[in-house]
């Protein structure tokens, strides 16, 4: 399913094998680096930097470089669109905090492709890679749909009833916003493509599973966290354990 271009597949904690240190040591470096960056241009708060700086960890140093390089994409996707018309999402009540994101929200987008970078340092199982593409794929969608659709728009459908509401309503839909989280999805299985972590029938699979988690997180919403059963964390986190299930559910069935 995947094609690991200069990449090395180590087991868990397989780091410090011969050549671990150096690798473990650019892991540290890379990370730092990142986390340091995405606060200071407030992409996330403190607690956001910390749980950034330990997912890029865990992805650069279980599957490699190029794991970390699909992990700065979603990064983008997220800052851009969420720059995008603040002022008109701050009239709306809508725009995200301007100290960035906290440690929870990090966490709950991309908490399961760290998981899955883990599953694959421990099985060394590329379906896990799939996964973790698909996980990353949904949390750049999810983001940028919401954040695009609400830039464009004032107002946006409910998904399960289809009523107009407001945009930034738990679980409203626009198709400007659709369309985009559908472009960020293809974007970043592009870059997996780029970097050697997938190949094409990987990058179908990834994509599509992520659109599809993306819809799933709009239906939550609408159902469940409207209701307050679910808060938005809650409905990220399972979301993208969706995308990543339904990833690996049709790496099996379209072997």
């Amino acid at each position: 399913m995947a094609r690991f271009s200069g990449l090395m597949p180590f087991q868990m904690f397989g780091a410090w094998t011969t050549g671990g240190g150096r690798r473990l040591g650019v892991a540290v470096a890379v990370t730092l680096g990142f986390a340091i960056l995405a606060r200071l241009i407030r992409g996330v708060n403190v607690t956001g930097a910390v749980a950034g700086a330990l997912v890029s960890f865990v992805l650069y140093l279980s599957v490699g470089a190029g794991a970390f390089v699909a992990l700065v994409s979603v990064f983008v996707l997220a800052s851009l669109t969420t720059r995008l018309g603040y002022a008109q999402k701050e009239r709306d009540g809508t725009a995200e905090k301007k100290e960035g994101r906290s440690g929870s929200q990090v966490l709950a987008n991309l908490g399961v492709a760290a998981v899955a970078a883990l599953l694959y340092a421990s099985t060394v199982d590329a379906i896990f890679i799939v996964a973790m593409a698909a996980a990353l794929g949904e949390a750049a969608a999810d983001t940028v749909s919401s954040e695009f659709g609400q830039a464009r728009s004032h107002k946006a459908l409910l998904i399960t009833t289809w009523e107009e509401v407001p945009a930034g309503t738990d679980g409203g839909i626009s198709a400007a916003g659709t369309i985009a989280g559908m472009v960020a999805a293809t974007m970043v299985g592009g870059v997996c493509v780029a970097v050697g972590l997938l190949n094409w029938r990987g990058f179908w699979i990834s994509t599509t599973a992520a659109i599809f988690g993306m819809l799933v997180d709009s239906f939550l919403g609408a159902s469940l966290e409207r209701r307050g059963v679910l808060k938005n964390d809650a409905v990220n986190f399972l979301s993208t354990v969706v995308a990543a299930g339904v990833a690996v559910l049709f790496s099996k069935l379209f072997r």
